[in-house]
């Protein structure tokens, strides 16, 4: 069994901004890569999906808290589903990371990212399967992160993201899961 785990913050005030790439990368998956209507059920702090792929059960998680206590989530899905660490795998963005990248790693620190940093410390390790997507395109490196991540993606940045990026993404997902 592996989770799959989407970082955002919920509300609609927060569809379609930065810091909600895992989010919107959940959805593409469970659509466009799983051919799966998009039905995510609500447990606890967390909504979920549930599906199996080459005879192994994968669940896609969006946390139903906001970013910064993405952990309580992610801890309250592993328990539920009696899961190690090394069954789990996290979406996010990073700010670190130019859009149209991402970056996969196996453990490591949560960097500036506070939704990792809450999990790491939640789960009480930093060997946590991470894939990283990355969103900086700010021509003013000035504006503040916090308004930049919780901005909005334009048009031209969501061409990037839903062209290829989600593709690959989650084809490297894929061969995450099944190994």
């Amino acid at each position: 069994m592996k989770l799959i785990i989407g970082l955002g913050n919920i509300g609609k005030e927060y569809e379609n901004t930065r810091h909600n790439i895992g989010f919107m990368f959940a959805d593409f998956f469970v659509e466009k890569v799983l051919k799966e209507d998009l039905a995510f059920k609500k447990r606890g702090n967390y909504y979920y999906f549930e599906t199996n792929m080459s005879g192994e059960k994968i669940v896609i998680i969006k946390p139903a808290t906001f970013m910064n206590l993405s952990g309580e989530a992610v801890l309250s899905a592993k328990k539920w589903y009696k899961v190690d660490n090394n069954d789990i795998i996290i979406v996010y963005d990073d700010i670190d990371l130019n859009i149209g990248s991402y970056r996969y790693r196996e453990s490591g620190s949560a960097g500036t990212h506070n939704g990792m940093k809450n999990i790491l410390s939640l789960l009480k390790t930093e060997e946590l399967r991470r894939l990283r997507i990355g969103i900086e395109n700010r021509e003013n490196k000035n504006v503040p992160l916090i308004d930049y991540v919780l901005g909005k993606f334009s048009e031209d940045e969501l061409k990037v993201i839903y062209g290829d990026v989600f593709e690959e993404v989650g084809k490297q997902i894929l061969e995450i899961s099944v190994k």
